[in-house]
């Protein structure tokens, strides 16, 4: 295997190790510290330009007639809005504050937050319908607009923030990061069919650039952990339920899936989270230490991507030499 069927074949895994490897030379090499600090702030805004960008193409991909909701949807909301009750009652049933409190939260944060503006792609690497995948991307980004405001103050007195500040806080990042391009791919598809041509004729474009991202985003993970201001033991036990939480959400999904045949669609809109928004949303409306969660579950997540991907490339070379043998 050539190295670019290697980086094809394995491109999460390796954005992942490269995220890790560039931000610990950083963080560790003194010559480069000042080096650090400078480009920070452009890898967040270049971290936008790539989510922006990835939908953009996703969207030039999908058919719009198509993007309408079905009933798996609703059943993969109704999933996520009991977990959701589940943790908020565990919190209020116990009294919960300090360590446990910040568990608590970091489960919340990986739960509540919408489905990831990359599922599509992923979806569609596996073989999936990426519209049906779309659309509860949507869907799970306005419920989560509701549902922060409501339940965040009710767990941290000390928030300030109206409803209505909230709402509209995160309303704006839901239509930056979907409305926009969505808009932007419409024009494209229907009235610049050349540009149009050109973007669709690039054999996973929307995946490699999500493999991009993914190396700041897991950049910025190790930094929130080695950074965080607790015990090895608890950031471990903290990585540890998100773990769980990852594995749970996404066997529930493909649960509720089977019974639609769409268990690859299903299982990615509950499983695949927006995970750089779950960090925001804990930094802006709980305690800082349980960004570390969703930190962690964006390495869990892909990690189920990543294996799910090489079970679908292996079935697919699998079934290339039968097809031969059928048509000789």
């Amino acid at each position: 295997m050539n190295l670019i069927q290697f980086l094809k074949n394995w491109t999460l895994p390796v954005s992942m190790l490269t995220g890790t490897i560039l931000y610990l030379t950083f963080a560790f090499v003194p010559a480069l510290d000042g080096t650090a600090t400078f480009f920070a702030p452009i890898f967040d805004s270049i971290l936008l330009l790539f989510m922006f960008f990835i939908l953009f193409v996703t969207f030039c991909n999908v058919d719009f007639h198509q993007l309408r909701l079905v009933r798996w949807h609703l059943w993969v909301t109704l999933i996520q809005l009991l977990l959701i009750a589940l943790i908020v009652g565990l919190i209020f049933e116990f009294g919960m504050t300090g360590n446990s409190l910040i568990l608590m939260e970091a489960i919340l944060a990986c739960i509540i937050c919408p489905g990831a503006t990359a599922a599509p792609v992923v979806t569609k690497k596996l073989g999936g319908n990426i519209e049906e995948v779309t659309a509860n991307t949507f869907f799970s980004n306005f419920i989560t607009a509701a549902l922060v405001p409501i339940i965040f103050p009710l767990i941290d007195a000390d928030l300030t923030m109206s409803f209505m500040q909230s709402f509209l806080l995160i309303l704006y990042k839901v239509c930056l990061i979907l409305i926009v391009p969505m808009l932007l791919a419409y024009v494209v598809k229907h009235y610049m069919k050349s540009l149009h041509r050109r973007i669709i004729s690039v054999p996973d474009l929307a995946y490699y650039t999500w493999g991009c991202s993914l190396m700041i985003v897991t950049g910025t993970t190790v930094k929130n952990i080695i950074h965080a201001n607790t015990t090895a033991s608890f950031l471990l036990l903290i990585a540890s339920l998100g773990l769980l939480v990852c594995i749970t959400q996404f066997a529930l999904g493909r649960w509720v899936g089977a019974h639609f045949n769409r268990p690859i669609e299903a299982g990615q809109a509950l499983g695949q989270k927006n995970t750089a928004f779950a960090i925001w949303i804990a930094y802006t409306y709980l305690n800082p230490l349980s960004s570390v969660g969703p930190g962690c579950y964006i390495l869990w997540q892909n990690t189920i991507n990543s294996f799910e991907i090489w079970k679908r490339r292996k079935k697919m070379e699998k079934s290339l030499p039968e097809t031969k043998m059928q048509q000789h």
